[in-house]
């Protein structure tokens, strides 16, 4: 029904299948059993299936072991190899040589290898809030760490007593450091995904 209306507009839907792990906006799916957290070929050829007459332009977001934010190695069992099976499965059936346009979700802390096997089997999109969120945080907390003796108050520092302090607790200065430290995030982001001068 969306994408119907959608197709005269030219817009990109973005199909979610399976499950995302972790907790994302009030939602939490840290205690689904695992088996949920991977999509199968037949799943997101039925997608397909059902979106393609309508319109190309969509995107699927199939589960290949995705969680929202980042956890310590060994807990999450990412399995971008997956996505190249679907592609199979859908070329068999379709004869085109990998007609998905994948989303790769939760890909926040995921290894370059894992990006680069997801980024050779279609993904043309891939989630990282958490990565900038915690890049926006590290701007703030050096600039915090940095300049630590003078943001304890409006007036005294290191420099004197009677000091003011505004150039340094002034937003303007601290979020434009929070914004640096995003950039460079999302300019790694760019080049994991051989989107620089493209």
């Amino acid at each position: 029904k969306y994408l119907k209306r959608m197709a005269p507009m030219k817009l990109i839907l973005e199909m979610e299948i399976g499950i995302t792990g972790g907790v994302e906006d009030g939602v939490d799916n840290s205690g689904v059993s695992k088996e949920k957290l991977y999509s199968t070929p037949e799943d997101v050829f039925a997608v397909y299936q059902g979106l393609q007459p309508i319109s190309e332009r969509f995107m699927i977001a199939a589960a290949f072991g995705n969680v929202h934010g980042v956890y310590k190695a060994g807990n999450v069992k990412l399995r971008p190899e997956l996505l190249e099976e679907f592609q199979n499965y859908a070329a068999e059936k379709t004869g085109i040589s990998k007609p998905y346009f994948f989303v790769f979700h939760g890909g926040s802390g995921s290894e370059k290898h894992e990006i680069a096997t997801a980024l050779g089997a279609g993904v043309a999109k891939m989630n990282v809030d958490t990565d900038t969120q915690w890049a926006y945080w590290v701007g703030l907390l050096n600039f915090y760490k940095a300049n630590e003796g003078y943001l304890q108050g409006q007036i005294g520092n290191p420099t004197g007593d009677d000091k003011p302090n505004k150039s340094y607790y002034d937003p303007r200065k601290w979020v434009r450091e929070s914004e640096l430290t995003m950039t460079a995030r999302v300019e790694e982001s760019c080049r994991d995904l051989s989107n620089v001068n493209a």
